[in-house]
Order: structure tokens, then C-alpha cells, then sequence
């Protein structure tokens, strides 16, 4: 984890890093926060339900204990859900469960809380920053395997964001100071009934049970011992028995297992017995899948279960069939988002079939499967990045990071494969660098690199993806270690794809360190020998835009839009929306400087609202500094500071304010200049201090109200009118007119042959 303990030094990269996708907002009068809706009705627990309110009441931290499947979860987010108004700042769950690496814990959390942050702090360091002054109900579920790291991360967090309040559910408490620890009993036998008739109505809606039956039940939730998990496998099972047949089942199982697990808690041996019954009643197909489905670390989709699952004894075109049987008996849960259909294993479901896989001698091969399918995952998606899905590519790999993670945990386990891992951690460069997830990137980048392996293609592009994600967390010197030693070995090797990414790396870490006239250089380069490789992509684009970036701060406007019409042109053709955000910002730029700030506000709209579909953060506060100068320009000096004060709330999370760049630094300076002359100081600060309150969903919003033409005041072009416009140009300076670096503008990489997925062949 050192790489996270690196204090950052220099500034985030402009144009380089778009956030993870999209995370709804909610509006000021919904509840703020992230507890999925219930998907069937929560049964009896009223007298849990108001314990639980009122201690937490009383206390910071409240810990709800309890024995696997007796319904720990279930509570802990039926609490939250109904305490979701006494937070302000919402109340947000956090499933620890598939995170099994405690150096991931942090990553996690913040994830949940929507926090984006690109800086090179510790991610805890950001997690206190957000989470303070802040009033929060912060609920952690399946926090067992690490409560080590989890009570160090809770302690510190209480001690220092005094508004947060913090909900637990594990199998153990965490003992920190402070602590109230809840017990969660099995459920009373009139709640365990009426939960087991509830559920087997889902399976059976025509059921009505007779008196017989309501005998059964009262029976069979007896020997279940009211564990709730139990009951939902039980119930599961009336699509095929009666409930008399399934008591007469469970019966058998009890005897089978008495003789085992002695020393574990009563309880423990009924869940295990109830998952153990439903595992004897499966046919020896649907034994097959559950136990090669636990490979998976959380989510799965069918695809990945066809490919991982399906093979002797299971064929592929057979797994649909099996996994409906097992969706059937409760085993598998459906969980339907985003328009997706994907699955999952209970935690103590997924852990029952893994004993069974390794006691069959198949868990090696089968990881080595679900290596194999989420190494040809992430290469995939590295190619359809540059297409008109990247936003369901983003989407894609932010929902299977946890088995991404596995995959690169398994080819870690033997220095012969390590090359995968390599392979895999490289290919998410676009991930890493561009939705939101640097310091996790980084963390992977340099675990990769720690075995000792041949400078072969993959380990060459860890080397530059390493570098690119230094420079976006402000490490100059760490970026510029791991960029050498790219160069060096690529001319070494000959690889002339690595040594053209190291070199555009060196250039981006140039332009952020106030070195135009080298950070040209080095771009030029750099897209010279992209045209000799046919390598085109967008991070070729970004080189471009990066370029034109340069190229403006050295005091042409002109030939930097001239530059990025050409971004334009080439993201249009293969429906790329990442680099065109960082494109539009420029050539608003430059529009401001020519005197079009009707124009700047146009582009600097779709901007924000590209920003908004990948929530990034980079694109997002460029524009809005942009923003706030185009209306001062426009004559609206109070919203402009209120626009500067939105932006000022969002730069902590993305790094230094502006990047401590004087060239990146200078809309903001002349907005500032300008309004306080119009407004006076008192009303430009009070101005500010309005902005600095909006959330940025809602400054966000108010932005695209005002760059759609909602603003205060009339929009319109006004060529000369206030801070950053010049002269209008000629027509021999209009962008597009001159396609060599004597004009300005560079010519457009050659073309890669290309895939019909929107990649290069060679990928």
C-alpha cells in the first residue's frame, strides 16, 4: 500500500481522467443516499426494528451481531431506510463482502459514498475530508473477514467527522470505543411462520395453506431454529413439495448432520443444515453449477456463467436451464439494474459451494476460467472504449471489479502467470485513468510490477499506464520513474508502442508542470510516431487535445481549436465522448478568446453534460471555471462568483485548484478580477459562499439551465465584451483551415485497421 501513503506534490493533468459512470443525484427532496429499495416485503422484527432506532439514537456506532442467514443484512438496511430523513447528507451502505484485500477497504467505502477523488492522498485522508462536517449514516455489511481494518478505518472516521454515525452487521463485534453491540436473535416463532408463508406465496401464489399445512410450517420454522435465511430455502422448495414432504426432508438432513460441527452454535448447524438440505435435494447438474458459480466474487451474468461453468458434465448450452432451477430454490438471487440481468451467490451460499469445488479437486481450474474469461473481459472493453458505448463499457467494468480483482489475485499466486496480471491491470488503463479510480489503479499497477518478469509488451505498458496515473495523482517524481524506465526499456526492446505512450505520459506531465513549449514537443513527437504505428484511439485523441492545450497557453487560441475541430471530427466518426468533453472545453476556450461567448456557452454545455453521463469530476470544474467566466463576460458578475464558488467545493476531490497553474489558473483570475470590480468584495464573496453550498448534482444543473440559455440575463455573442475576448480573428485563423504545424494544427493520425468493435486489430 505505499503508493497510497504518497503525499501529493504536483497538480491532476487536464483532459486526462474522466470519472466512473454516472451516479444519480437525487433531488434536495428525495433522500440522499444509496440503500437499494426493498424487492419483497420486510416480515415482523418491529421490536428489532425500534431497538436498533433508538440506540441509534444514543450512539455513534451501533454493531448488529448475529449467526450467518439470521437476517443481519436485512435489518441493518430496513433501519437505514427508515432513518433516511434524519440525515441530511444521506445514508449510504456500504457491502464489504466480496472485498477480500483490507488495502481495498478504503477504496470501497468511497465508492459507496459516490466519492470521486483524484488527488495522490490516502484514500481514508479523503474519506475524512468528505465525510466532515457532514451528517452521515454510514452502514457496513459483511465487515468480518476484515475487522481489523474495518474498526481502525470506523475509529478513525468517528474521531474526526463528528456529524457521522456509523451501522454495522457482521458475525463479530468490532470493539471499538464507543461501541453498542446489537444481538439479532433468530426471529420469534410467529414472525418466522408469517416470513415462511410469505415466501412460499412468491413460489406458489395460489397456495392457501390448511390447518395441516400452518402445523407443518410451525413445525418446520421450530426446527430451523427461526434462522430467516433458512426459511427462504425452505420456502424456495414448495414449487416442488408440500410442506410436509419438505419437513420430512429437513428431518433426514438434521440426523445426517448431528454427528458434525459440534463445537459451533446451534444456530450455525441449522443454517448449515438448511443449506446442506437444499444442496441434497439438487440434481447432480445443479450441484455442478452451485459449486463452480462460487468462483465468482459477487455479481455474474449469464455469459460468464456459460463460459466459466459450462464444460464436462455441464455443457454450456445447458447452464440457462440449471441456473433457472437454481433461481427456482432461492439458491441463485436475480438482481436486475441498469437494465442488466445479473446473479448472485449468498455469501454463506457461495461458501458451501466452494467447499464442495474443493473437495472435488476443481477450484484450481476453475479460477483459472474466470481468469481466463475477465482477461478477455478487460481487453474487450479496452477496445469498445473508443466507440459510441463507452459509457456502458465504464458501467460494465465498474460492476465487475470485485471479479476483476480476483482475476488478478489468481495470476498473482504463481510468478508464471504473473504476466497476466500484468496484462489485465494495463488493459484497464481507461478505467483507471478515466472513470475516477486512480489511487485503486495504482494500487494494482505496482502489485503487478513487484514479481520480477521479462520487459516484455505487458509489463511496458504497466510501466506508461503507472506513469499516466502518477501524473494524475501529482506525483511528478513517481511518474517520472516509472516513464524512464518505460522509454529506456522500449528503445532497448525496440517496442515503438510503449516508447510513443511513455514519451505522450512525459508530455502530459509537462504541460501540468507549466512547460508548454516542452510539453509541445514532446506531443508532436509522440503523435508522429502514433501516425507511423496506425495507432489511433483515444488516448491518441487525448495526445491531441493535450497538444492544443499547449499550444493555447502559449497564446494561440487559434491553432489550438484548429487542432481539436480535428478531435472533433474524428470523435464524431467513431462516437467517442471522453476526449471530445476535454476537445469542446478547448475550443470554448478559445471561442471566449475570440469574443463568441454565446458560442463557449454552447460547448461548454455538452461538456458538462458529457461530464455528467461518466460523473467527471476533471471535465466537470474545468467547465464550470470556464462557465463562470463566460457569464462575467456576459454581464451576470453574481452568478459567475456563484458558479466560481461551485467549482471551489469540487477541486478538493479532484487536487490542487487549477493545478497550481498559472496558464490553467487564468479564466479564474480574470473572472475574479472582473466581478469583484463590478460587484465589490462584500457582494462577490457572499456570492462565492452560495456556491461553495450547492452539492454539485445540483451546481451541475444550474450550469445546464444557464448554458442552455435559462440564465438571468440574455445570452449572446459579444465579440470584445469584458475579460478574456480578443480581437475576432481572420478568416486564414479559422479553425480547420490549416492541418500543418505551421498553422497550428497536426495532421490526424493514420488510421488503424480496425475491429468491429471499434479497436484496433492488433488489440
Amino acid at each position: 500500500m505505499r503508493h497510497l501513503q504518497r503525499r501529493s506534490t504536483h497538480p491532476d493533468s487536464p483532459g486526462l481522467h474522466p470519472s466512473s459512470p454516472a451516479r444519480t443525484t437525487p433531488t434536495r427532496d428525495a433522500p440522499v443516499g444509496n440503500v437499494p429499495a426493498e424487492l419483497n416485503r420486510f416480515v415482523g422484527r418491529a421490536d428489532e426494528l425500534a431497538a436498533l432506532r433508538g440506540l441509534l439514537e444514543e450512539a455513534r456506532l451501533v454493531t448488529v451481531v448475529g449467526a450467518a442467514g439470521v437476517g443481519k443484512t436485512r435489518c441493518v438496511g430496513r433501519v437505514a431506510a427508515l432513518r433516511e430523513k434524519r440525515y441530511c447528507d444521506g445514508v449510504w451502505l456500504t457491502d464489504l463482502s466480496p472485498v477480500h484485500d483490507p488495502g481495498l477497504l478504503e477504496h470501497a467505502v468511497a465508492e459507496a459514498l459516490g466519492l470521486t477523488d483524484h488527488t495522490g492522498r490516502p484514500p481514508r485522508a479523503a474519506l475524512v475530508e468528505h465525510l466532515r462536517g457532514r451528517r452521515t449514516l454510514l452502514v457496513l455489511d459483511g465487515f468480518e473477514h476484515l475487522v481489523d481494518a474495518c474498526a481502525d478505518l470506523v475509529r478513525e472516521l468517528l474521531c474526526r467527522a463528528p456529524g457521522l454515525r456509523v451501522l454495522a452487521a457482521g458475525r463479530r463485534p468490532l470493539l471499538v470505543h464507543g461501541e453498542v453491540t446489537f444481538t439479532l436473535a433468530p426471529m420469534c416463532e410467529a414472525d418466522a411462520v408469517e416470513l415462511f408463508e410469505e415466501r412460499a406465496r412468491t413460489v406458489r401464489p395460489e397456495w392457501q395453506p390448511t390447518a395441516t399445512d400452518r402445523a407443518a410450517a410451525l413445525e418446520l420454522c421450530r426446527r430451523l431454529d427461526g434462522v430467516p435465511l433458512a426459511l427462504e430455502l425452505a420456502a424456495g422448495r414448495l414449487r416442488a413439495l408440500s410442506v410436509e414432504q419438505v419437513l420430512l426432508r429437513l428431518d433426514d438432513r438434521f440426523r445426517l448432520l448431528t454427528g458434525g460441527s459440534r463445537g459451533a452454535p446451534p444456530r450455525h448447524r441449522a443454517l448449515r443444515t438448511a443449506i446442506g438440505w437444499s444442496h441434497e435435494l439438487c440434481t447432480p447438474a445443479q450441484r455442478l453449477l452451485w459449486a463452480r458459480l462460487s468462483v465468482f466474487a459477487g455479481q455474474f451474468d449469464l455469459e460468464a456463467a456459460e463460459y466459466i461453468c459450462g464444460g464436462v458434465g455441464l455443457p454450456a448450452d445447458s447452464v440457462l436451464d440449471v441456473l433457472e432451477e437454481l433461481l427456482a430454490q432461492s439458491v441463485v438471487e436475480r438482481e436486475d439494474t441498469a437494465g442488466t440481468t445479473r446473479y448472485r451467490l449468498l455469501e454463506s451460499v457461495r461458501e458451501y459451494g466452494a467447499e464442495w469445488l474443493a473437495a472435488a479437486g476443481d477450484t484450481g481450474r476453475m479460477r483459472r476460467r474466470h481468469r481466463d474469461w475477465f482477461l478477455g473481459l478487460a481487453t474487450w472493453c479496452e477496445l469498445d472504449w473508443f466507440s459510441p458505448r463507452q459509457a456502458e463499457v465504464a458501467a460494465r467494468i465498474d460492476s465487475e471489479l470485485p471479479n476483476l480483482r480476483r482475476a488478478m489475485e489468481c495470476s498473482m499466486e504463481s510468478p508464471e502467470e504473473v504476466h497476466l496480471a500484468q496484462h489485465l491491470a494495463g488493459s484497464l488503463w481507461f478505467y483507471w485513468a478515466g472513470c475516477g479510480r486512480p489511487a485503486e489503479g495504482r494500487y494494482w499497477l505496482e502489485h503487478v510490477l513487484e514479481e520480477p518478469t521479462p520487459y516484455d509488451a505487458s509489463r511496458l505498458k504497466v510501466l506508461w499506464v503507472l506513469g499516466y496515473v502518477a501524473v494524475l495523482q501529482g506525483d511528478p517524481v513517481g511518474a517520472i520513474s516509472a516513464l524512464q524506465e518505460c522509454r529506456e526499456e522500449a528503445e532497448r526492446s525496440g517496442d515503438s508502442t510503449a516508447l510513443a505512450y511513455a514519451i505522450h505520459r512525459t508530455g502530459c506531465l509537462a504541460l501540468v508542470t507549466d512547460d508548454p513549449a516542452r510539453a509541445e514537443e514532446l506531443l508532436r513527437d509522440a503523435l508522429g510516431r502514433y501516425r507511423e504505428i496506425g495507432e489511433l484511439n483515444s488516448a491518441v485523441l487525448m495526445a491531441q487535445v493535450e497538444l492544443a492545450m499547449a499550444v493555447a497557453f502559449q497564446g494561440e487560441p487559434d491553432a489550438a481549436a484548429a487542432i481539436c475541430e480535428e478531435v472533433r471530427e474524428v470523435c464524431e466518426d467513431h462516437g467517442e465522448r471522453w476526449a471530445l468533453a476535454y476537445a469542446l472545453y478547448v475550443l470554448a476556450y478559445a471561442a471566449l478568446r475570440r469574443g463568441r461567448p454565446g458560442q463557449a456557452r454552447r460547448m461548454l454545455g455538452e461538456c458538462l453534460t458529457i461530464g455528467r453521463t461518466f460523473d467527471d469530476l476533471l471535465s466537470t470544474v474545468l467547465s464550470l471555471e470556464l462557465l463562470a467566466l463566460v457569464t462575467a463576460v456576459e454581464g451576470d458578475g453574481e452568478e459567475a462568483a456563484v458558479l466560481q464558488g461551485a467549482a471551489g467545493r469540487i477541486w478538493p476531490s479532484v487536487g490542487l485548484q487549477l493545478f497550481g497553474s498559472v496558464h490553467f489558473g487564468r479564466p479564474r483570475a480574470e473572472c475574479e478580477e472582473w466581478v469583484r470590480r463590478e460587484l465589490g468584495d462584500a457582494a462577490y464573496e457572499a456570492a462565492v459562499r452560495t456556491g461553495r453550498r450547492l452539492e454539485r448534482g445540483a451546481a451541475v444543473e444550474r450550469a445546464l439551465t444557464a448554458a442552455a440559455g435559462g440564465g438571468v440575463r440574455e445570452r449572446r455573442d459579444t465579440p470584445g465584451a469584458g475579460p478574456g475576448s480578443e480581437p475576432e480573428p481572420g478568416p486564414a485563423s479559422e479553425p480547420g483551415l490549416s492541418s500543418e504545424p505551421g498553422g497550428g494544427g497536426t495532421r490526424r493520425p493514420a488510421a488503424s485497421r480496425m475491429t468491429g468493435r471499434g479497436g484496433p486489430e492488433r488489440w
